[in-house]
């Protein structure tokens, strides 16, 4: 009668057929295999005709697109009056991509499915492991890791990767992996488990692509990278912090107080950048990190809003102003790049229903003067408004300078040293150099020269205020050698 049987064959031992499996093989005329390449295939009961979609495999230019005719192909077998044995390793809803889709529209067509299970290779892995996968094991395919650019799971919990296949699957993983964990973090290759060719290795991170032993039965384990490594745990501590028997302090904390932490945080990460200090940098973006994801969790507590929030709302914001790379959309550089992401938030402010603004409304007013007057520049450059070749910025530059020359009173002169900054922030701009970064650096040297000068004074018995300009002079151009 019609129909299809999803059979699971097991990880690989003969053994570990079930009897289930085993009495409807033994009964079926012939049995379609997604591949011959599984060591249970020459122990299957003889006169059974079997055949195999192997041939897929090799004329077809992706894994989807064998799965997809794979399951065509079964839904098709379904609807003859004999229906179809279909045998995959393992269990037909482990790690198995094809049987899942084959029942769900199979189902649609309202064609019987019957359902073999088989032992999968978790078992087995986890048997030669000596693992308990609860309560935190994350499960992850080789290739969905491969294809990643950061690993899509907490460091902090153990990790198990299957279907490591081949030697190019296993370096593309480690690639992945090493965004996070380092070179020498060790971790357990377990190849053909619950076979009597079970073979575990215990190795280093760099390693794994040089297995001799990689096959199609391999699973690579990763043991958790360590305490507090992931944004989860992170966000476990915050809301412990806030908790009833929590710190009084970050209890008490609410929007409204916070706003200066995080001002101050925000400056102190900038400090951290004009110094281009790694380590100092990664110090205080913690710290930053914190004021958000405090914040989160009072907005949590407070039914406003949450992190998942949060983060979903920067995710697609990302993917909805990036078609240039998560569509098909072609730009010419980053000036196409702008120019369409103004087009874009234009869109969203029309569909959002959002009272008409204009170009610089965006710029928030609380903003350093600096940066302030960059973004406005960058903004009116994206529409067209600005010179067309340096030439003019120079000249604008030169023309405020004589402004201020001959600026009559004290109003007049504080306008036209304002739009000498601002010309000079153009100038910048059209140079590349970040206006706001270019002053905080002149800042830090006229301090560590300034304080290189009173250290010399103090040395040659002088005091500054006692000291003629000649001679400060002279200790400056000597802070400026060093």
């Amino acid at each position: 009668m019609p129909g299809i049987t999803l059979l699971g064959l097991g990880p690989g031992d003969p053994e570990k057929l079930t009897r289930e499996a085993w009495e409807v093989l033994n009964h079926a005329e012939t049995v379609w295999l997604r591949t011959r390449q599984h060591p249970v295939v020459p122990f299957l009961p003889p006169g059974l005709k079997i055949e195999s979609f192997d041939d897929l495999y090799e004329n077809s230019d992706s894994f989807d697109q064998v799965y997809g005719s794979i399951v065509e192909k079964v839904l098709a077998m379904g609807k003859t009056p004999q229906g179809v044995v279909y045998a995959v390793p393992g269990d037909p809803f482990v790690a198995e991509a094809t049987c899942p889709a084959i029942a769900e529209q199979a189902r649609a067509l309202d064609l019987p499915v019957k359902i073999v299970n088989g032992l999968s290779f978790l078992e087995p892995v986890f048997a030669a492991l000596r693992l308990d996968p609860f309560p935190r094991l994350v499960l992850m395919d080789a290739i969905e890791v491969s294809q990643a650019q950061m690993p899509a799971f907490p460091p902090d919990a153990p990790v198990l990767v299957a279907q490591v296949y081949s030697r190019l699957v296993a370096a593309e993983v480690k690639v992945t992996l090493n965004t996070i964990y380092p070179d020498d973090h060790p971790v357990r290759l377990v190849h053909a488990a619950g076979t009597n060719d079970e073979i575990i290795e215990e190795i280093k991170l760099y390693e794994i692509d040089r297995s001799e032993n990689i096959g199609l039965q391999t699973a690579l384990f990763i043991p958790p990278l360590g305490e507090g490594t992931s944004f989860e745990a992170f966000q476990e501590i915050v809301a412990r912090l806030r908790a009833p028997d929590g710190c009084p302090w970050d209890r008490e904390q609410t929007h409204q107080s916070l706003r200066q932490h995080l001002m101050e945080e925000a400056y102190e990460s900038l400090a951290a950048m004009d110094a281009n200090d790694p380590k100092e940098m990664a110090e205080e973006f913690g710290d930053l990190l914190l004021q958000i994801v405090l914040n989160a969790q009072i907005a949590s507590e407070e039914g406003e809003f949450n992190m998942s929030a949060v983060l979903k709302n920067i995710h697609d914001k990302i993917i909805r102003r990036h078609p240039h790379v998560f569509g098909n959309l072609s730009v010419e550089g980053t000036q196409g790049v702008l120019k369409n992401w103004e087009k874009l938030k234009a869109l969203e402010r029309e569909e959002s229903l959002e009272p008409e603004k204009g170009l610089l409304d965006g710029v928030p007013l609380a903003l350093p003067a600096l940066v302030q007057a960059q973004e406005y520049q960058d903004r009116a450059n994206r529409v067209g408004f600005d010179w067309k070749e340096i030439r003019g910025v120079l000249e604008k530059v030169t023309e405020e300078i004589q402004e201020v020359k001959e600026a009559s009173d004290e109003e007049e002169l504080k306008a036209e040293l304002g739009d000498l900054f601002f010309a000079l922030v153009n100038l910048a701009r059209w140079k590349k150099v970040d206006a706001e970064s270019a002053l905080r650096g002149a800042n830090m040297r006229f301090r560590k020269r300034f304080g290189f000068v009173e250290k010399k004074a103090k040395q040659n018995g002088r005091i500054l205020s006692e000291m003629s300009l000649d001679e400060m002079e002279g200790l400056w151009q000597e802070a400026k050698g060093k």
